[in-house]
């Protein structure tokens, strides 16, 4: 057919419960009618005045819009005829199923103009036709026939079976009403209801006629309105809706019981949420509180007023603040947290420990803590008594090592003494050896425990690993013993290594001489070099960066796994007593600290040890070996040397020394005596230890040179924490020796720095 000649235009109001609708193809306009409207959920004057042709699919279920679009499709481009139920789901509307029916109109010269068509509600007849399928899997349908004025009526077999009669084509209406229960409305209704009342659903309890069971039906039909001498005719059906009625009984119960549960579970909570010790948090995504429970004000003071509105991290103490940040932050990113703890402020200003666990959930962030000060405060207790243990520990084995070594010398002196007063000096030498042996291991004790504390004054420059490794073959070899074979594999591209070269010498030493006592039947002793990178490290002890590794590697008894944790204590030691005082590897330990690297340990019990010394990779390449060694003993010249020591004997000693081999010595016991002294003399060396009482001897040399340009300076040391490492310390013209010290050593150290230039 062809369209009208006239424009399209807006649809005039329709009645009825279809709508209509007018789809201007050329012009993408639709046109629709107050219903259409309505089912639409549209504003009636828009689709009265136009909309874009999307407003027809947009309220159609998305399950539907699909082979909706396609049906539609099909009608623009030349399909004579579109049918289709399809669901409609305005935003504030209730779900409707409707019937569009609709076809192409024309143009003059035969293309497609309009697509026009009407919409049907069909929802209560999609609802009466799913009753019915249901009815009829649930035992079928009985259907009746009823004429106003007759009293009986027309009725299937089906039906007789439903109500319990006895079967026949008809049955009088009074009959078929009495297996209605009592209160319940009547199955054949009068002729005087109202049609809407004749033809409406109901649902109504019957006892059955043979057993007198109690069941539920449905009934359904219409009211046919005949002109003729019969009166109205009424057609309907009815079904068994037993099942269903139990079901939503069911269904009711179950509901009442989840309904209590939840309120049982809600009541639960809220007691929990009130009564716990607990501190509850909500907060956003960014960590500001929404809601805390009433634990935050027992506890801590804080209202939930105070509270809310602000920054979770506002009440944790600043040094914990970037830990709690990047807690939060792992929540936000919907990721647990099960533990992390942090101070709380409370409403007195007072931090107290609490350990948090998290989660996350529709943006919210949920905290629970826990108040840990009395845990805390017992860890402190435990740390206090283990510092306590290791203190009496190191303390018990100092002592147990010095009085050896101070009656060594105490009882030498005293023997030499009585020997000199009876004028017996024929045997001293041996004394005075024995005194000398012990005082050297005094010293050496010392130096292991600043070694283990990493105080010791350190001269860390750029090593030569792999020649330090190979010029100690000869003493390794001798020590080792024939029993034990050594093996080298050092790599020939190993870096300098930022380390003291004695230090380094002396831990090779001690655990090669460790390896051999773990062998006493022979063995291999392996001593390995290599370059190492460690980007990511598991052990806090050893930073990222690159190192020289050594490794020392041992086939003998290993190291059970209950000491190997204690090998690094001071004075911890599993040999019998004498023969080890428990200090070698706590010396290295520290010393590799204090170097700036670490040590690891790696042994199982048969298999023997592996040790590996991490030493920092150095930019500067080793310097050139200077060290001479000289027959006798230097001599000055009478050049003027200050000395500044506060302890009388140390400086007694000291001025004997100087004097004998040919310095002329001036002596101070503090800083401010020498500077008197350097303001009026002249002095050529300046020789004085860095603990003095007052300025200390470092910022005693810097007033010095001032005072004389170009003075050179001798610090002498028995620990002194900011000399721990030389070159940091040091200035230009200056050097260091470490207490004690023999007069060969000083003498050399004097002459070193006399002879570097002339003032």
């Amino acid at each position: 057919m062809s369209a009208d000649a006239a424009a399209p235009g807006p649809l005039p109001p329709l009645v009825g419960a279809s709508g209509a609708w007018h789809w201007d193809i050329e012009g993408r306009c639709l046109y629709a009618d107050a219903r259409f409207a309505d089912l639409h959920g549209l504003d009636p004057a828009a689709a009265r005045e136009g909309l874009p042709t999307s407003a027809f699919f947009e309220a159609i279920d998305p399950a539907d819009r699909m082979r909706v679009r396609v049906a539609v499709a099909g009608a623009l481009h030349g399909a004579e005829v579109f049918a289709r139920e399809f669901r409609l789901s305005p935003p504030a509307g209730e779900v409707r199923w409707v019937l569009a029916k609709g076809g192409l109109m024309l143009d003059d010269e035969g293309r497609p103009a309009h697509f026009n068509g009407v919409l049907s509600d069909i929802t209560e007849q999609k609802r009466v036709q799913d009753q019915l399928r249901i009815a009829q899997t649930a035992g079928g349908v009985g259907s009746f026939e009823y004429v106003s004025g007759f009293g009986t009526a027309a009725v299937s077999h089906q039906f007789c079976t439903l109500l319990g009669l006895h079967m026949a084509d008809a049955l009088p209406v009074r009959t078929i009403n009495a297996v209605v229960a009592p209160g319940e409305p009547p199955i054949i209704l009068g002729p005087d209801m109202a049609p809407e009342d004749q033809s409406a659903y109901s649902e109504f309890r019957i006892h059955r006629a043979d057993t007198g069971e109690e069941r539920w039906l449905a009934r359904r039909g219409e009211l046919l309105r005949d002109h003729g001498a019969q009166g109205a005719r009424f057609v309907g059906v009815v079904y068994d809706v037993t099942d269903a009625k139990r079901a939503e009984a069911q269904l009711r119960e179950l509901a009442q019981t989840l309904e209590e549960r939840v309120q049982a579970r809600t009541q639960e909570r809220d007691r929990v949420w009130n009564l716990t010790r607990d501190l509850f948090a909500v907060t956003d995504g960014r960590g500001t509180l929404r809601a805390s429970n009433p634990a935050w004000s027992r506890t801590f003071g804080w209202t939930a007023a105070d509270l809310e509105g602000r920054a979770f991290d506002a009440f944790v103490h600043a040094d914990d603040r970037s830990m709690t940040t990047r807690a939060l932050e792992q929540l936000s990113g919907e990721r647990p947290v099960e533990s992390f703890e942090c101070r709380v402020v409370n409403s007195e200003g007072v931090y107290r420990w609490v350990d948090w666990i998290g989660v996350a959930e529709n943006g919210e962030l949920f905290l629970t803590g826990r108040d840990i000060g009395q845990r805390k405060q017992l860890e402190e207790q435990l740390r206090q008594s283990q510092k306590m243990q290791a203190v009496g520990q190191l303390t018990g084995g100092l002592a147990h090592d010095f009085n050896n070594m101070l009656t060594g010398v105490i009882g030498s002196l005293d023997i030499i003494r009585r020997r000199i007063a009876d004028g017996r000096t024929g045997d001293l030498g041996r004394f005075m050896d024995a005194a000398s042996s012990s005082a050297e291991r005094a010293a050496a004790l010392t130096h292991r425990l600043l070694a283990f504390s990493r105080q010791q004054s350190l001269d860390t420059k750029a090593v030569d690993v792999n020649g330090l490794v190979r010029s100690m073959e000869d003493l390794l070899t001798r020590t080792l013993g024939e029993q034990t074979r050594l093996c080298f594999a050092v790599s020939p591209a190993v870096w300098p290594a930022w380390s003291d070269e004695n230090q380094l010498e002396s831990a090779i030493l001690n655990l090669a001489i460790n390896a051999r006592d773990a062998m006493p039947n022979g063995g291999t002793l392996s001593i390995e070099t290599e370059n190492i990178s460690i980007e990511t490290s598991p052990d806090a002890d050893i930073a990222p960066g690159d190192y020289v590794l050594l490794r020392v590697t041992d086939t003998g008894a290993g190291i059970p796994p209950d000491v190997i944790d204690r090998v690094f204590d001071p004075f911890f030691t599993t040999k019998p007593i004498g023969q080890g005082t428990g200090l070698g590897l706590s010396m290295i330990y520290g010393f590799m600290r204090q170097s700036g690297g670490g040590v690891r340990i790696d042994s199982v019990p048969g298999s023997g040890t592996v040790i590996g010394l991490y030493m920092p990779r150095a930019t500067t390449l080793p310097a050139a070996d200077e060290s001479a060694t000289t027959a006798a003993t230097p001599h000055g010249h009478g050049e003027t040397i200050l000395v500044v020591e506060d302890d009388a004997s140390v400086r007694l000693l000291v001025l004997d020394v100087l004097t004998e081999v040919g310095y002329a010595p001036l002596e101070a016991s503090e800083a401010e005596g020498a500077l008197a002294l350097l303001r009026t003399q002249r002095i050529d060396l300046l020789v004085t230890d860095v603990g003095l009482p007052g300025l200390n001897g470092r910022q005693l040399a810097d007033m010095a040179v001032q005072l004389q340009p170009g003075l050179r300076v001798l610090f002498m040391t028995g620990y002194a924490e900011q000399a721990s490492h030389r070159s940091a310390f040091l200035g230009p013209e200056m050097s260091m020796i470490t207490k004690p010290f023999t007069i060969e050593a000083l003498a050399a150290r004097i002459e070193a720095l006399m002879g570097k230039s002339d003032r």
